[in-house]
């Protein structure tokens, strides 16, 4: 029994952190993937667990600066936007337009399938953001603490 929870939580933590590091640049949570992989394979594993503040504190600055500006909420609810309708796309299927210069397979690739999955990326989305408004939005205080946070988590990660 052991055994097949440490596989599970390996394959588990591996497949998190493959999916963290492939939504930098898809759409998706990456460092939040990433920070789920290394939160599960901490559990085994030393290196996993000292990088996992540096990871942590780094998204939730990315998700503070998200919510600096009302120009950033309201460009993140445009990506969010962008990725629904990319949804619908991908979930009417339409034919494939003859100015389609790639093979056929290459148009609106993995159907409804992708279709959900990007639903649920624009739900992650605006969850990620109402959190963020409310934690970071007008709360120097709460940055400036974040700001100590990574500071002492990168101490930590690289002592000198």
């Amino acid at each position: 029994m052991k055994v097949a929870k440490r596989v599970g939580l390996e394959v588990l933590g591996w497949g998190l952190l493959l999916a963290g590091i492939a939504m930098i640049a898809l759409p998706g949570p990456g460092l939040l993937g990433i920070f789920a992989g290394l939160a599960v394979l901490s559990q085994q594993y030393e290196w996993a667990e000292r990088r996992l503040d540096p990871v942590k504190y780094r998204a939730l600055k990315g998700a503070a600066e998200s919510v600096e500006t009302n120009l950033r909420i309201a460009l993140s609810l445009v990506g969010v936007l962008f990725i629904l309708g990319c949804a619908v796309v991908w979930f009417l299927g339409p034919d494939q337009p003859g100015w389609w210069p790639l093979p056929d397979w290459t148009w609106l690739p993995g159907g409804v399938a992708t279709s959900i999955t990007m639903v649920f990326s624009a739900l992650i989305a605006v969850a990620l953001l109402v959190y963020s408004y409310r934690r970071f939005h007008g709360k120097p205080e709460a940055v400036a603490e974040l700001e100590r946070d990574i500071e002492e988590a990168d101490r930590d990660f690289n002592p000198r």
